[in-house]
């Protein structure tokens, strides 16, 4: 019993020591022991990557989740441990829509087939982002969240530790100053040399731990390696899914009618057909090759006979005057006088109407 009361007053006096040491120092009223150089740069720098480590992390999970409200749930049900509901991202939400909307329409226009066919290629898209943030979440955030709960906090705990050392040395300094007589002033010497010891041990630890901190940025850069790793396979695939479907559309391109209605004979309006997507890609040859086809197009014109013909894409007429196509059949098609020179009349069978020349290929 009085050891332990005996050790209570020894730490009560330390503690009470340390904060006249400390309050004297904000009074400027006592001295304070100046770490070196080398280890308050040190300081420095663990703190600026303790705090640019939290400010990327913020960052990279606003940028993989910009949903304020999802990251807060996402945080709520890590902290009580549970398993985050999976719900659908943003791209697979739309590929639900746009499949479901294609399955009302019909998948057998070509409208509905193509909704189809964009909602199969955003669900797509979903999961490559799904594999992204999984990736960056295990190889990205959970390395950085590791060293902010783990190596940083340690660094702190020893920071604090060589502050109290500190103290107790200064505080051992100015009791052996004040000290006059012979006995007291040998006591003072014996604690600075302990106190004097403990700090430089200290000192020492946490000097160790931080130039770590080198090894912690080594370790961050091949973090962000395999982040910018999983970026660029996440775009390539983005990319090749989305080249994958503009070449599927080519089958399914949209008509309108000229809001500019021009006359012919009887009146009736003509309708424009849009030019397909593909046909302005840069892979598409603007060159010899068009050159060639539209010369074999005037050529059929100028000879008022009939050529084969091979439908390059789908196509809704969009009134009686005009007949549907199918991508890959092939038709006759011969010219008009006075049709404009976008249109063929074209014909299948007992069928007849007009076609768009943009949406053909002439056969030899």
């Amino acid at each position: 019993m009085d050891f332990n009361v005996k050790r209570l007053a020894a730490d009560a006096g330390t503690f009470l020591s340390r904060a006249v040491q400390f309050t004297e120092e904000k009074l400027g009223q006592a001295e304070k022991t100046e770490l070196d150089a080398h280890l308050e740069n040190l300081l420095v720098r663990a703190e600026g990557t303790k705090q640019w480590t939290e400010r990327i992390m913020k960052q990279t999970e606003v940028l993989l989740q910009p949903n304020p409200n999802v990251r807060l749930e996402e945080f709520v049900y890590e902290k009580l441990e549970k398993k985050v509901p999976t719900r659908m991202n943003n791209h697979e939400l739309l590929g639900h829509s746009m499949i479901d909307s294609g399955n009302e329409f019909g998948p057998g226009t070509a409208y509905g087939n193509a909704l189809i066919k964009c909602g199969e290629t955003e669900k797509q898209i979903g999961g490559a982002e799904r594999e992204l943030i999984q990736s960056a979440a295990i190889n990205f955030l959970t390395p950085f969240r590791n060293f902010l709960e783990g190596d940083f906090k340690t660094i702190l705990k020893e920071r604090k530790l060589l502050q109290v050392k500190r103290l107790d040395l200064d505080a051992a300094k100015t009791k052996l100053k004040k000290a006059r007589m012979a006995d007291a002033r040998a006591v003072a010497e014996q604690e600075l040399r302990m106190t004097q010891s403990e700090f430089d041990r200290q000192a020492e630890i946490t000097r160790l731990l931080l130039e770590g901190v080198s090894s912690t940025h080594a370790h961050h850069l091949r973090c962000l390696n395999d982040f910018v790793e999983a970026q660029t396979t996440y775009y390539a695939q983005c990319y090749q899914y989305m080249v994958d479907l503009q070449k599927q559309l080519g089958s399914f391109p949209s008509s309108f009618s000229n809001n500019n209605q021009s006359s012919v004979s009887g009146g009736a309006s003509i309708s424009v057909p849009t030019i397909p997507v593909s046909a302005s890609l840069p892979s598409v040859s603007a060159g010899h090759g068009s050159s060639t086809a539209s010369g074999g197009f005037n050529e059929l014109r100028s000879s008022n006979g009939s050529r084969k013909a091979r439908v390059l894409y789908d196509y809704d007429a969009a009134s009686s005057s005009e007949l549907s196509l199918l991508a890959d059949e092939v038709i006759m098609v011969s010219s008009v006088p006075g049709m404009d020179s976008d249109w063929l009349m074209g014909e299948r069978g007992s069928q007849k109407g007009k076609v768009p020349i943009t949406y053909l290929e002439l056969l030899n």
